[in-house]
């Protein structure tokens, strides 16, 4: 049975504030979009520079891309910098116990999901990258091997995903253009991602063939590009 709630002399009854869960705060960092593209002996991540707070841009060129591992892994990061930046710490920490990256990467993702303080604190997801396989970790222990050789994450990972599986089978594209022009889709579709790119490319030896010592023009880290 119902009963009215009874109210005091003057009292006031304030019904409960229910926030929407797409609402923003808006001193909350969002949004990014990071895209790794493997092809024809290439391995690129390409991420976007731009920094938002609520409605505001508070930054144009942040790097979301970084080496490991001398140059032999690639990652990219959506999410918290700080956050991010201690996962990479992480990360490189389990590929000097596991010099394979799957493996290093399952490790890191049961360590991040088994301890309490890293699934709730840290908020962030990796794209990593090797010479063998491409993977995304996320916070909920996840990881996410793909086949074929693409993936996108940040608010545009999607808009970039899709691009780059439409323009990955054009014979006279490079993985460095694939990855370019599915970025500048995701520029103009996602409006927390600008077209200030940061760019991991490593190269794919051989079968049978030693990767060369510092790579190509005696850089083993990669070919880092600003746009």
């Amino acid at each position: 049975r119902f009963l009215p709630k009874v109210l005091p002399p003057g009292g006031v009854l304030h019904r409960r504030s229910y926030t929407h869960e797409s609402e923003k705060d808006p001193n909350r960092m969002y949004a990014t979009t990071v895209l790794s593209v493997r092809k024809n002996g290439k391995v690129v991540i390409i991420g976007d520079g731009q920094v938002t707070q609520g409605s505001f841009v508070v930054k144009d060129n942040a790097k979301k891309v970084r080496t490991l591992q001398d140059g032999r892994v690639i990652t990219g990061f959506a999410g918290a910098a700080v956050d991010a930046i201690t996962l990479f710490e992480k990360l490189e920490a389990k590929l000097e116990q596991y010099p394979q990256l799957l493996r290093a990467a399952v490790e890191l993702a049961k360590e991040w999901r088994s301890d309490k303080h890293l699934r709730r604190m840290l908020n962030a997801v990796l794209v990593v990258a090797d010479k063998d396989v491409s993977l995304t970790l996320s916070g909920n222990g996840d990881v996410l091997e793909h086949g074929d050789g693409v993936c996108g994450i940040g608010s545009g990972g999607v808009y970039a995903q899709c691009a780059a599986l439409a323009l990955k089978d054009m014979p006279d594209l490079s993985a460095e253009e694939v990855a370019r022009r599915s970025m500048k889709i995701a520029s103009d579709t996602c409006i927390y991602t600008n077209h200030n790119y940061v760019i991991e490319i490593l190269d794919i030896p051989p079968e049978g063939e030693k990767p060369k010592e510092g790579g190509e023009g005696g850089e083993g880290k990669g070919d880092a590009k600003k746009e």
